[in-house]
């Protein structure tokens, strides 16, 4: 599918809700740009370091962390569920890491030193993360890319603050995620998502009767649902239906659907992840109830679940801030399906274009391995509102002050089993 931005309309008010001032000089890199042409030579190329080796992530995973000599190489630690139900995310960014890891390496590392990663499993659960983080730590971890879901990250930051450790999440969107000032982030935040979801709804004129199915156990959906029921009527959207469910009640959501339906609404949004959304999918069917559905990232990842019928999710709409079958994206795919053997989704490119942030920062502010956790965060938060990266999840992407990206918002629609940007 061809890479196209959104309509002018609707550039013009994202430009208005999600971008903030930015100042100073920027630094300008390409994570496109910066890979070797051949990422079999990336893979071939193996780094002195030993956990950005081939085999670095199965022993990170394992909790068998290795370090090199003090000063010798950059210690980059990843933390994310790669087992569980969330399973599906967090191998996505650790792979993303690991691609970005090789790439960078093979051609010359980052200000002449090679780059050690590390990754655990923290199964989408807070106090797990916790522990990752300290095992990373021990491992003499030096900046962290993660955490992957939001309350495993808000849980990691409140440690990343008080050890001024440098943290760019690719995808913990919680507003909580990045309230300290030594973390950033790639993804949106949950109230820009749902700010820009309504909005999108709106000025392109999907439907005026809203349903909305949530859960309220989660504050990766509560966030969004509320930001989304804000700005709504400014939108000209009226919400007819708002149903919740929770972790414990996620199988059958044949109320909600009811009520949407008796409601009238015309597009049901689902600020929820893709599991949930391909049983919704199925009922909706079931029951004859033919809306248009529309979800934020969360839904990537909904063509892939197991045993799903992939035609129910025909017309599906999202906001997502990538798709595999873009043309800008050809060469990250390439690389990822023959290294890992499956099409990447948008959290392994978040957590490919965090590697490649940090790469810029790192470059921007001279660090060195050999400073302290602390000098290094330092160093990292000015250098990380004076570069431009432009990524697989946005184009000229800068960072404020407050950790959060500024970068135009894309939407997807899913047609003939394929995402299409719109």
């Amino acid at each position: 599918m061809k890479k196209r931005f959104l309509s002018l309309g609707l550039a013009v008010m994202m430009a208005a809700s999600l971008t903030a001032c930015g100042g100073g000089s920027k630094t300008e890199t390409s994570a496109a740009a910066e890979k070797t042409e051949d990422t079999k030579a990336a893979d071939a190329k193996e780094a002195d370091t030993s956990a950005a080796a081939e085999g670095d992530t199965t022993a990170a995973a394992e909790g068998e962390t290795a370090a090199p000599a003090e000063g010798e190489a950059f210690i980059i630690g990843g933390i994310g569920p790669i087992t569980g139900a969330a399973a599906a995310y967090g191998n996505a960014v650790k792979n993303g890491i690991d691609l970005a890891v090789k790439e960078i390496n093979a051609a010359g590392g980052i200000n002449g030193y090679q780059v050690v990663y590390q990754f655990q499993d923290d199964e989408n659960d807070p106090e797990k993360s916790v522990n990752a983080y300290n095992a990373l730590k021990d491992a003499h971890m030096q900046m962290l890319v993660g955490t992957v879901t939001s309350k495993p990250c808000i849980a990691v930051a409140a440690e990343t603050v008080n050890d001024n450790m440098f943290q760019i999440t690719p995808s913990g969107s919680a507003v909580e995620c990045v309230a300290n000032d030594n973390a950033f982030r790639v993804c949106f935040s949950d109230p820009d998502q749902g700010k820009a979801s309504a909005q999108y709804i709106g000025a392109n004129k999907l439907a005026t009767k809203i349903g909305v199915i949530y859960d309220s156990s989660t504050e990766y959906s509560s966030g969004i649902y509320e930001s989304f029921l804000a700005e709504a009527p400014a939108q000209g959207l009226e919400v007819v239906a708002e149903e919740a469910f929770t972790a414990d009640s996620n199988t059958d959501f044949s109320v909600q659907l009811d009520k949407c339906k008796e409601a009238g609404a015309e597009l049901v949004f689902l600020p929820i992840y893709y599991q949930e959304a391909s049983i919704i999918l199925k009922q909706a069917s079931d029951k004859e109830f033919a809306p248009i559905f529309f979800g934020c990232d969360g839904m990537d990842g909904i063509l892939s679940v197991e045993n799903f019928d992939t035609s129910l999710a025909e017309g599906l709409m999202l906001l997502t801030p990538f798709s595999a079958d873009e043309a800008g994206s050809q060469d990250f795919v390439k690389a990822y399906e023959a290294a890992y053997n499956e099409v990447p989704l948008q959290f392994g490119a978040g957590a490919y274009d965090a590697v490649y942030a940090i790469k810029a920062a790192a470059e921007k502010a001279g660090i060195t391995p050999d400073m302290s956790v602390s000098d290094i965060c330092d160093a990292m938060k000015t250098a990380m509102t004076e570069i431009t990266v432009d990524g697989l999840t946005g184009a000229q992407m800068t960072w404020n002050a407050a950790g959060e990206p500024e970068k135009a918002p894309k939407a997807a629609k899913i047609v003939n089993g394929v995402y299409v940007m719109q």
